[in-house]
């Protein structure tokens, strides 16, 4: 055992450089399942390895202030991407996608009715954080709309990020949830149904290149594959405009 731990600790050495990412994206949680798709496409067409971490845009930029070695942020609004590029942290932003809120739920039954009905009839119903998940903000902004915020309180249960409202709902821990429109276009979304919420604000979402990027030039050539035909076909199967 004395001369196989050295051995192990020289080949995960070895390894590292050829696991390690050569970029690095923070990605706000809603797009999840488009990202996904564009990733390996990315990897395909450059030769470069990317990896991303998804979470709510609030929390990714806590990390990104503590210093975590990220290449890019790419936000669920406009102002965490504004805000770092005033702070001298990031590069000029810009817009990618454009998302929308809806409501879903498994229950068919409530798919029948106005939202603000559905809403009013269901024990759980699941958010996105309002803080630091602009999907979240959007929702309780629609909720404030038709009056009903108030009274939903005590059934209100909150995810850190706007995909787990989902995750509640498409499990039966929540009778619906306030998700990301890209949600409903995945093979668990289609197992529900969702309805419009037009009272919620459309969540503009932008990046940027941080300055502390450790792969600025991967950066870039990802900047530009998201404006390719390819990457605009995936934004519109899930929905983003």
């Amino acid at each position: 055992m004395k001369r196989i731990a050295p051995l192990l600790v020289v080949m995960l050495l070895l390894a590292a450089p050829a696991m390690a990412a050569d970029l690095l994206l923070a990605q706000a949680a809603n797009f999840t399942p488009a990202m996904q798709e564009i990733i390996p496409l990315f990897e395909k067409a450059t030769g470069l390895k990317a990896e991303a971490t998804y979470t709510s845009t609030g929390k990714l930029y806590g990390q990104i202030v503590n210093g975590a070695p990220f290449d890019m942020l790419l936000a669920a609004d406009e102002k965490t991407p504004a805000k770092l590029q005033a702070e001298g942290r990031a590069e000029a932003p810009f817009v990618y996608a454009t998302g929308r809120v809806v409501l879903w739920t498994l229950k068919k039954e409530l798919c029948a009715m106005p939202w603000p009905e559905a809403v009013k009839a269901s024990a759980k119903v699941a958010i996105a954080n309002v803080e630091t998940a602009p999907y979240g903000t959007s929702s309780m902004k629609a909720m404030q709309a038709v009056g009903i915020w108030d009274a939903v309180q005590p059934a209100l249960v909150f995810g850190q990020n706007i995909s787990q409202p989902f995750q509640f709902a498409s499990t039966g821990a929540a009778d619906v949830g306030f998700c990301a429109l890209s949600s409903t276009f995945t093979p668990e979304g289609g197992k529900g149904c969702f309805l419009e919420v037009p009272e919620a604000p459309k969540v503009v979402q932008a990046a940027c290149i941080l300055k502390s990027a450790p792969n600025p030039e991967a950066a870039r050539k990802f900047v530009e594959f998201l404006n390719t035909p390819e990457v605009a076909a995936i934004k519109a199967k899930y929905g983003y405009e």
